[in-house]
């Protein structure tokens, strides 16, 4: 090639060979989390703010979650060791609109009946208790006396703290075993022959105090003596008044149908049948009623965090529009820019989604521990809560993102 035609020859080259426009170097996740978190680093107070609005909403969440939760696993537990199968049976009312009565043999024919466990009842009295003969009559404190069959522990599920229960021996003596608020009110701290109360215009000896009964919290407050001296000492008619019956498990519905009509069967519509473990589940779908407003309330602050990350973000946009502008400049990408404003308000929302899971996590704990349940928070709820950050700092910084990607670099360097 001579050198006329060396001009020709590389105009030939550079026209067959355009020079290439370099590329933008991809971010990798790990340059994508350093670049977001160097803007959330700059500044922590602003940052600590908006994280804490998302931690108090999930915070929220979470513990009204947790402690439904444990109260259910409480109310499981508790109903596990009571037992659900027990029914009752109680008189209503007459044709005529007065008070009904339960017949003398309901008790031993609804012990006659199949997938029936056991079976007893007692009967309320007219009679009133007194710490001492000097208390005046109208002071009754609301407390009960009722005539008890002396195989009531075993229907019921009593249990004595101290002392001990009726026996055959003593119900036909003025005897008495009292219920936990009626010892806590008569000034009543242990059982003992010389521990006696005025019941019924004379003194009964305190045999045993009972512990404290869920399925039948009536007894708390009762004073409980033998069927017979309630006959002969208090003028008790020997109706049953509630008969207790524990069925089969597996056919605690079955019996219940039945029972009412095998308690009273000349007038079985003058009888009530309940079970008491229904009343507990009743309780706990009212708190869970309530759980649910909770959970509303804390989605809403959780909104609030949420705009609260947005406005960090905006204004995040704003005075850094210098620091966009020479990243474009130096050949970044409006994808970019957009990513790394967007990791930041993901970051930010997740740094505040933690510590909430973790601080509805420690209320949760703190509250089951006060009230002596199990401590439960359930892994989707703790899941969900930091999901829900991540949703809601999407949304939040998806606009600044892109409102900083779409800054022209010669304005955003012109800023000051």
């Amino acid at each position: 090639m001579t050198l006329t035609n060396a001009p020709r020859e590389l105009e030939r080259r550079a026209d067959a060979d355009p020079p290439r426009k370099p590329r933008p170097a991809r971010m990798r996740p790990a340059d994508v989390l350093r670049v977001g978190g160097s803007g959330l680093r700059s500044r922590p107070m602003r940052v600590f703010l908006s994280a804490l609005g998302v931690a108090i909403g999930i915070a929220a969440m979470v513990g009204v979650v947790g402690i439904s939760t444990s109260s259910t696993e409480d109310l499981d537990r508790r109903l596990s060791a009571l037992g659900t199968n027990l029914l009752t049976v109680t008189p209503g009312q007459s044709f005529t609109g007065g008070a009904a009565h339960l017949p003398a043999e309901s008790v031993g024919m609804i012990g006659a009946m199949d997938h029936v466990d056991s079976v007893s009842a007692i009967g309320r009295t007219s009679a009133k208790v007194y710490r001492n003969d000097r208390t005046p009559k109208q002071e009754t404190g609301g407390l009960s006396v009722a005539a008890a069959r002396t195989d009531l522990p075993e229907s019921v599920g009593a249990e004595i703290v101290d002392g001990r229960w009726l026996n055959a021996a003593n119900s036909r003596y003025p005897s008495v075993v009292l219920g936990p608020k009626a010892a806590e009110q008569l000034g009543v701290h242990e059982a003992g022959p010389d521990v006696r109360v005025w019941l019924g215009g004379r003194w009964f000896t305190v045999v045993g105090l009972l512990a404290p009964n869920q399925l039948v919290p009536a007894m708390d407050s009762s004073a409980l003596v033998g069927w017979s001296v309630a006959k002969s000492e208090l003028g008790f008619d020997g109706y049953p008044t509630t008969i207790y019956t524990r069925a089969d498990e597996s056919s605690v519905g079955d019996v219940q149908a039945v029972l009412g009509a095998t308690a009273n069967p000349e007038t079985p519509s003058e009888t009530t049948v309940s079970r008491p473990s229904d009343a507990l589940a009743a309780k706990e779908a009212t708190d869970d009623a309530l759980s649910g407003l909770l959970l509303g309330l804390g989605g809403v602050a959780l909104l609030v965090g949420g705009v609260g990350v947005a406005n960090t973000m905006v204004i995040s946009v704003l005075e850094r529009r210098s620091e966009i502008g020479l990243r474009r400049s130096l050949g970044a990408t409006r994808g970019q820019i957009r990513t790394q404003f967007l990791a930041e308000a993901l970051l930010l929302s997740a740094l505040g989604g933690l510590g909430g899971v973790l601080l509805g996590i420690a209320v949760t704990g703190g509250y089951a521990s006060y009230q002596g349940w199990p401590s439960v928070v359930p892994v989707w709820a703790m899941a969900g809560g930091v999901g829900a950050t991540l949703v809601i700092g999407g949304l939040a910084g998806f606009y600044p993102a892109v409102r900083a990607a779409r800054l022209p670099p010669t304005e955003a360097l012109a800023t000051t």
